[in-house]
């Protein structure tokens, strides 16, 4: 059986709060903290917690854009806009959340965009990345830092 961290955060309309406890009779969900390869790193000290806050950050902008490849036709909500968006329409948020993940993309660069597109949002491991980009070992951790750090600055964390 996989390892398992479960944690329970309360849903606020800005997602789940990760801090401060759970408000009695706020709306709850139970996460598994093991699921994440960002979060395994950052919790044994392999990131900072500006490249993490980057990482969430991009994989925010990821599933807010609904690039994620599916099978079937999705009927459901994009999910809740953050602060700035929430002037915008479900749709402008969307194309909003596409912009700014194509641009911070970009501003990584294309050597650096492979390991943020496996790691960040398809949630692939570092050691299953680094043999599908052909990497030598134990390098996959350091160009994910270098590129965490690019998208941190994209970001202006």
């Amino acid at each position: 059986m996989a390892n398992r961290q479960l944690v329970t955060r309360e849903i606020t309309p800005e997602g789940p709060r990760r801090g401060g406890g759970v408000r009695q009779g706020g709306r709850t969900v139970t996460v598994n903290l093991a699921e994440s390869p960002l979060t395994w790193l950052h919790a044994r000290g392999h990131l900072s917690d500006r490249q993490f806050d980057a990482g969430e950050r991009l994989r925010s902008d990821f599933e807010r854009a609904q690039i994620a490849p599916s099978i079937t036709m999705r009927w459901d909500a994009v999910r809740t806009p953050s602060t700035a968006d929430r002037a915008l329409t479900a749709g402008e948020a969307q194309i909003a959340a596409r912009a700014r993940f194509d641009a911070a993309i970009e501003y990584a660069g294309k050597g650096l965009s492979d390991i943020l597109w496996r790691v960040v949002c398809a949630g692939e491991g570092v050691p299953a990345a680094e043999k599908a980009l052909d990497w030598p070992v134990r390098s996959g951790k350091l160009v994910l830092r270098i590129a965490l750090d690019r998208v941190a600055d994209f970001y202006r964390l």
